[in-house]
């Protein structure tokens, strides 16, 4: 990871000419934006007068305030059009290459569903899939990529008249897979343990009867397993991986990131899933570009997300593939 030092100069030297321009383009959107705005207040406020004073009914002031959020909403995404695709060209580009030079990056580029599924961390069928902010590449001796993900599924209830679809999230977050160096022939899934938490021995049980998920595999480490439930379709396999070393960083991972995280190790490839609740890329309209403050932040989180194979040890070549 780069000093704070080499991350200031690298803001000046090879960002803050960039960021002013930019800066200059989001002065002008929010200013094209409330004059749009105001326009149409103004036309919503004259159109609920006119409603009013016909005698129309109190609740149709619901209708057009709704309306006008709705264009206002249009509006604003119109006059910023291409602004979020340009700033991440310009900004996140560069500063994943000062990162790791062999990343590339692809703003709207996303893990496909399929692999997302390969994963077998969550096991719920998907009605809704997205995505954005794919990063790729190696760093150090391993192939890595990651992308934030949003996987959701929905329910509909009531009559058809009242019919009403709710939609719920499977995941959102961080998906990272990275290659571990070694072809598992079963597969091991490391997962939060609510269970236990909650019931105590009865959540062993009920994990034990954990449908659609492999054998619960039992380790010899109480502090892990207070933190995690692992299944897996080869115990000995799965006692294999999951070192006392790869435990302990595991541990040392989900406390640094202060979320749930799931792993998988499939095929040859681990696969880590962190939730999170914010997009961890985007421009913020609302405040100046040009500081060095944000750049930092943006920088964290992509050194959160590539440091996982440090966190996980995974550049040291403990196995060799078959």
């Amino acid at each position: 990871m780069k000093t704070l030092d080499e991350l200031k100069a690298f803001y000046t030297d090879e960002l803050s000419a960039d960021l002013k321009q930019l800066e200059a383009r989001r002065k002008q959107i929010m200013q094209n934006s409330i004059i749009a705005i105001g326009v149409i207040v103004v036309l919503g406020l004259i159109a609920a007068g006119v409603i009013l004073s016909a005698g129309g009914p109190p609740p149709v002031l619901i209708v057009i305030a709704i309306i006008c959020v709705i264009i206002g909403a249009i509006a604003f995404k119109c006059i910023g059009s291409g602004f979020k695709l340009e700033f991440k060209q310009r900004i996140i580009g560069k500063i994943i290459h000062f990162l790791e030079p062999d990343l590339s990056y692809t703003p709207n580029g996303l893990i496909d569903k399929h692999t997302f599924q390969m994963s077998k961390l969550f096991t719920h069928h998907i009605d809704r899939y997205s995505g954005e902010d794919l990063v790729r590449g190696r760093v150090g001796k391993t192939d890595i990529m990651f992308s934030e993900l949003h996987a959701e599924y929905k329910t509909t209830s009531g009559t058809r008249k009242n019919r009403r679809t709710e939609w719920h999230t499977i995941f959102k977050g961080l998906f990272f897979i990275a290659d571990f160096n070694k072809d598992f022939q079963g597969q091991t899934l490391v997962l939060p343990d609510s269970a236990e938490k909650l019931f105590g021995g009865f959540g062993k049980m009920l994990q034990s009867w954990n449908i659609g998920r492999p054998d619960l595999v039992k380790l010899e480490d109480p502090e892990f397993e207070r933190e995690f439930v692992v299944y897996g379709n080869d115990q000995v396999e799965s006692r294999y991986i999951l070192s006392t070393s790869l435990m302990r960083r595991i541990l040392d991972f989900k406390n640094k990131s202060g979320t749930k995280v799931y792993l998988s190790f499939t095929g040859s490839k681990v696969f880590v899933a962190v939730p999170m609740n914010k997009n961890m890329f985007e421009p913020k309209y609302l405040s100046n570009l040009d500081d060095f403050n944000p750049v930092y932040h943006y920088y964290c989180d992509l050194a959160f997300a590539a440091g996982i194979v440090k966190d996980l040890n995974l550049n040291t070549r403990i196995w060799s593939k078959e």
